[in-house]
């Protein structure tokens, strides 16, 4: 890890500065399931802000997914 950080970063440093890489590396390359993100369907955020990603509808208790411009259901297909 120390060679990944450089020699010249304070050694006070380097344990929270390998934490931080260590985070982004599971972001990239993700070694198991990750939590998604739950809200309300009354509480979406705004589709537009969130193209191709998916949530948690837990009020509906399904699954959806951002086209760019609206939520999409995933058990139906139909817009939240």
């Amino acid at each position: 890890m120390s060679a990944v950080l450089g020699p010249g970063i304070p050694a006070e440093l380097r344990p929270v500065l390998a934490e931080v890489l260590e985070g982004l590396r599971d972001l990239v390359n993700p070694r198991s399931p990750t939590a998604l993100f739950a809200c309300t369907a009354s509480a979406l955020p705004p589709a537009g802000a969130w193209p191709q990603c998916l949530l948690l509808v837990s009020d509906l208790n399904i699954l959806a997914h951002s086209d760019g411009v609206r939520w999409i259901r995933q058990d139906t297909g139909g817009v939240i």
